[in-house]
């Protein structure tokens, strides 16, 4: 198959921990062509949905991990497979690339599926299950948020559409600084914030679960730096091996036929303790630490649930 991959530069990723890299080796693996560009690069012109990228061939040499060809511009009509796989924030330029790609269905298939990616981002999915999250408050209004945190002493209290551990802020009940975390953030943003009820389980792990199809095939855990509330990787976090409890396989069962149906191939959940926080569908991470502690090939069961898709 053809495969295009729309993602951040190439050029700096980490090879052992980036998912993308690994999406694209065990292609190259299988014997798909590969084409990269990044989402500057998409464009609509007039009535076709185009690409300035190169060739791609990827090794597991550092600072040599990606081999560029020329640079050139296609239709990705032409491609059967076009990765959506850039971080956000999911702003309005994310948004707008998921509009564009909507236009290439159905004869080429977007992973994963754009309209669905553009209306589940991984902090709204969570409230169509009410009964598996922390509780949580989504507003702008500062009297809300200060009765939500009155209400449940501490908190956690993020940006609705950032990533990767960026502007969380653990609030403790005697904690002064809401409102001024209020200003600075509605100083430069229009955006709500999402406020949680803090979940002190976090000490042991925040545990990302990979999904493909809707089904769990395994999961890490992400253990916080010490001094550090945020597990995530990106700030420090320390992977760990761990096995799915029954309480991960019952979200799984609820939330696994949703994302089945609105054709979301490669999810990662996080669960701390007994609680759902996010729904990561835009650019899930975690496939390379989950092959290497459990010695199973990740990359190629997504791979072979998207070859059933194009068969």
């Amino acid at each position: 198959m053809k495969i295009a991959f729309q993602m951040d530069p190439i050029g700096p990723i980490n090879i052992n921990a980036d998912s993308s890299f690994r999406l694209a080796e065990e292609a190259q693996a299988r014997g798909h062509e590969l084409f990269y560009y990044t989402p500057e690069n998409l464009a609509y012109d007039e009535g076709r949905i185009t690409a300035r990228g190169q060739s791609l061939r990827v090794q597991r040499v550092e600072g040599d991990h990606a081999i560029l060809g020329e640079e050139t511009v296609v239709d990705l009509a032409d491609f059967d497979v076009v990765w959506l796989r850039q971080d956000p924030p999911f702003d309005m330029f994310y948004i707008t690339t998921t509009h564009l790609l909507d236009r290439l269905a159905p004869g080429t298939l977007v992973v994963n599926d754009p309209f669905w990616v553009r209306n589940f981002p991984e902090k709204l999915l969570i409230l169509d299950f009410p009964d598996l999250m922390p509780p949580t408050t989504i507003a702008r209004d500062i009297a809300t948020i200060r009765a939500f945190k009155d209400r449940h002493g501490d908190v956690i209290l993020k940006p609705l559409y950032g990533n990767g551990g960026a502007g969380v802020f653990l609030l403790t009940q005697a904690d002064r600084n809401l409102t001024s975390l209020h200003e600075l953030f509605t100083g430069f943003s229009r955006e709500p914030l999402i406020v949680q009820k803090f979940l002190p389980d976090v000490a042991k792990g925040d545990k990302r679960v990979i999904l493909v199809d809707g089904a769990p095939v395994g999961a890490i855990n992400r253990v916080p730096a010490k001094g550090e509330t945020r597990s995530n990787m990106h700030v420090g976090g320390r992977p760990e091996k761990v096995a799915l409890t029954d309480r991960d396989r019952e979200i799984c069962d609820r939330i696994g036929p949703l994302l089945l149906e609105k054709g979301q191939v490669f999810v990662g959940i996080d669960v701390i303790g007994d609680y759902l926080t996010e729904i990561n569908v835009t650019s899930p991470t975690g496939i390379q630490e989950l092959e290497r502690f459990d010695n199973v090939n990740i990359a190629a069961k997504i791979w072979e649930a998207i070859e059933a898709k194009r068969a």
